[in-house]
């Protein structure tokens, strides 16, 4: 392999593992050795590519933001061609494309790292997730497949509906049957966050 096509190569090796690593396990708790050993080479050598965490880490949420942001759209798409789509299977279909891509939730990720970001990596960041994350949820809610509650914004719906998503990423929090499927879960979520825990009298 010629010198250029191994560090092409290997760039895309130190990506694929922060990924992994940065998505299971947040910013903090990610480290440049463990990328570096993960891919098979030393830290220096690491930096090579990357000038320090924080470069990969915003390489890494650009290119996982991109993949929701298609996803988002690809559903928003098929559902503002369906005659009369169901709320809850609708907003699910969405939701799978974050849990897809997701092993952690998004929001806790995304916004645990803001406080060890230089400022202008956290406003490249909170860009990343204004424009790949909320745009595409925000339309969504402007679709009008979920009436809305009188003054709520679609942009308010999907903030809410985002941070509402935890118990999706982790087995201490459960929806739903103790045996219920993952779709399962995520319909039994979906209709908390749509219609809340109580009936109206």
């Amino acid at each position: 392999m010629k010198r250029e096509e191994q560090l092409t190569h290997t760039h895309a090796a130190i990506l694929q593992a922060a990924r992994e690593q940065f998505l299971a396990r947040g910013y903090q708790a990610t480290s440049t050795r463990e990328i570096a050993k993960e891919v098979g080479i030393t830290q220096p050598a690491l930096y090579h590519h990357f000038s320090d965490k924080e470069v990969i880490f915003l390489e890494v949420i650009k290119s996982v933001g991109q993949e929701v942001q298609q996803g988002i759209l690809a559903v928003n798409d098929r559902l503002a061609t369906a005659e009369q789509p169901d709320p809850v299977e609708a907003l699910a279909a969405v939701t799978e494309v974050l849990t897809g891509v997701h092993p952690r939730d998004v929001f806790t990720v995304i916004h645990s790292s803001f406080r060890f970001l230089k400022p202008e990596n956290k406003r490249q960041l909170g860009m990343v997730f204004m424009q790949d994350y909320l745009g595409p949820l925000q339309k969504f809610f402007e679709l009008g497949i979920v009436t809305l509650q009188p003054g709520l914004s679609a942009q308010d719906a999907a903030s809410f509906y985002l941070t509402s998503l935890s118990p999706l990423f982790n087995t201490f929090h459960h929806v739903g049957p103790a045996d219920a499927s993952q779709h399962d879960q995520t319909l039994a979520l979906i209709r908390l966050i749509l219609f809340g825990v109580a009936v109206k009298k």
